[in-house]
């Protein structure tokens, strides 16, 4: 598989900041983008527990919270149709649509081992922490017959002890992206579950 390394650090041109794609337009994006309907909604997950996060512990506005729901709702948008030039897509679409360069820095770093961009800033590393374990939950309450209905933290934590549940997740990426925030691996799980299962 060709290499996923972006090349750069930099992404998008400071003076549009402030412009964002509305939720219409970005919903839109998925729909031509992304035919998988799984995936869509591990997009949409992921979208949904970044503005919560934004707006119930960061205390952001709903503008700004916009802004982490799109990294989150768009991050994977061109994994599917270009495998090969997942997140470079997808960021060289965004910068054509001169967005808000904050978003499209947050895209690119949602796998820093992959694509070479370290998170920095709260979003950026938020987007790193949610991915992985999104997708992740979301497998877990698939198998159970209430879903996200009472799920609790620690049957998460013992799957994620079970190798062979889920095994193309990355215990490794989960664990790193968790040790550059300030929050436990418990705390972020039990976020997820009560925001991703509201959905």
């Amino acid at each position: 598989m060709a290499s996923l390394a972006l090349g750069r650090t930099s992404f998008g041109d400071p003076a549009n900041t402030g412009n964002v794609l509305s939720e219409a337009e970005a919903l839109q994006l998925l729909e031509d983008w992304v035919p998988n309907e799984r995936l869509r909604l591990h997009m949409k997950q992921v979208g949904e527990v970044m503005k919560q996060w934004a707006l119930q512990r960061e205390g952001l506005s709903a503008v700004e919270a916009h802004k982490w729901w799109l990294a989150g709702v768009l991050h994977d948008a061109d994994w599917e149709k270009y495998p090969n030039d997942h997140c470079r897509m997808i960021i060289e679409e965004l910068e054509r649509r001169n967005i808000d360069p904050a978003i499209i820095r947050t895209i690119a770093c949602h796998g820093p081992r992959h694509f070479g961009v370290e998170p920095e800033t709260t979003m950026e590393k938020m987007i790193y922490v949610f991915d992985e374990l999104s997708g992740f939950i979301h497998a877990a309450a698939l198998i159970r017959p209430t879903r996200y209905e009472g799920m609790d933290v620690k049957s998460v934590q013992k799957k994620l002890k079970t190798p062979s549940f889920a095994a193309q997740v990355s215990r490794e990426e989960i664990d790193d992206a968790i040790s550059r925030i300030d929050a436990s691996q418990e705390e972020i799980i039990g976020f997820i579950i009560a925001n991703q299962g509201r959905m």
